[in-house]
C-alpha cells in the first residue's frame, strides 16, 4: 500500500472543507440565520479582539473596499462598530459589539447543531478517527480566531508563523 503523502492529505482538505462550509452556510442561510457566511468568520475574528480593516481585509484575503462593505453591512446590522483611536484619528477599529456577540452565539449553535446532525450516524470508532483528525489540524492551524500557528519550514521543523 502507498504511503500517504502531504499533498495528499493537502488535496483532501481542499475539498472537503469547502463543502462542509458550503452545508453548513445553505443551511444557516435556509434558516434566516446568517445573511452572508464571511460575517460568521469575522465576527469569530473580531470576537477575540478589536482590528482594524486593513487587518481584517490581510486576514480574509480581501481587498480594503470588499473588506469596508462586509462591515459596512455588518455595521447596518448592529453586530459590529467603528471607532478611532484619539491617538490616530486616520485608523478605524473594528469591534463586535453585544449585538454581534449574541449572533454569533446564534449562528454558532445552529451550525454546531446541523453538523452534529450530520455527524449522528457515525459509529463511535469513526467519531474518534474524526475527532483525532481534527486535533492534528488544530495542532497544524491554530486557533480559529487568527493566533499564530505552528507551521512545520522547508527543512521540515517546526516553527511559528511571523
Amino acid at each position: 500500500m502507498k504511503r500517504p503523502q502531504p499533498r495528499d492529505a493537502a488535496r483532501q482538505i481542499l475539498k472537503i472543507v469547502p463543502r462542509v462550509m458550503r452545508t453548513v452556510a445553505a443551511e444557516l442561510r435556509a434558516a434566516g440565520e446568517l445573511p452572508a457566511p464571511a460575517h460568521f468568520g469575522l465576527l469569530t475574528m473580531l470576537s477575540a479582539q478589536p482590528r482594524t480593516l486593513t487587518e481584517l481585509a490581510v486576514l480574509q484575503g480581501v481587498s480594503l473596499p470588499t473588506m469596508s462593505n462586509s462591515i459596512s453591512a455588518m455595521v447596518q446590522r448592529g453586530w459590529v462598530k467603528r471607532s478611532a483611536p484619539a491617538k490616530d484619528r486616520r485608523v478605524v477599529i473594528i469591534e463586535v459589539t453585544a449585538t454581534g456577540k449574541a449572533a454569533l452565539e446564534r449562528v454558532g449553535r445552529a451550525a454546531e447543531g446541523h453538523l452534529a446532525e450530520m455527524l449522528a450516524p457515525l459509529d463511535m470508532a469513526s467519531r474518534r478517527r474524526l475527532q483525532a483528525g481534527l486535533a492534528v489540524l488544530r495542532r497544524i492551524f491554530g486557533d480559529a480566531q487568527g493566533g499564530r500557528a505552528a507551521r512545520p519550514s522547508r527543512a521540515g521543523k517546526a516553527r511559528t508563523s511571523p
